[in-house]
């Protein structure tokens, strides 16, 4: 499976925005200059994320981008879908009915053991990207690298901090 790089963007921006000071939104224009990103495109990934209500946009002076809900309550998967899509990753096509004894009423998506173990292993991923919230990777970059916070802070709300 293959994602876009707009996952990593959306993903970065998250835990960014979960540590703006409450009530701060975050520009797309300073993401995108901290991160050497297109400005264009990453605001696209962040309206993905708005429409997901992961984010909430913030018009006017001072406006941006701010999470529309705590950290806590943001699962990696919730990003993953907002910019990936729901759709599954594996899609048996039934090719077995084509097969030497293929059955045209057998639903192969359901009987062929290729299919259950490619369903059971997309099953298990995001199974753990559930499990796995923006908050969570925030501490862990925290406890990693303890200046990440104070320094991404300064950089994304400049002088209005």
């Amino acid at each position: 499976m293959k994602m876009g790089e707009g996952v990593e963007w959306a993903l970065h921006s998250c835990v960014n925005m979960s540590w703006a000071p409450v009530g701060e939104a975050v520009s797309s224009a300073r993401l995108a200059e901290f991160y050497k990103l297109p400005a264009s495109y990453l605001n696209k990934q962040l309206q993905a994320l708005v429409r997901a209500g992961i984010l909430s946009s913030v018009s006017g002076p001072g406006g941006g981008f701010q999470l529309a809900r705590k950290a806590e309550k943001i699962s990696v998967l919730d990003v993953v879908l907002a910019i990936e899509g729901t759709k599954v990753a594996f899609r048996c096509e039934g090719i077995l009915k084509n097969g030497p004894g293929g059955n045209m009423d057998e639903d192969y998506a359901r009987t062929c053991l290729i299919s259950q173990t490619m369903r059971h292993a997309e099953l298990a991923w995001r199974t753990e990207l559930s499990q796995q919230s923006v908050a969570g990777i925030a501490r862990s970059i925290e406890r990693r690298f303890p200046e990440a916070k104070g320094n991404t802070v300064n950089q994304l709300m400049g002088s209005r901090r």
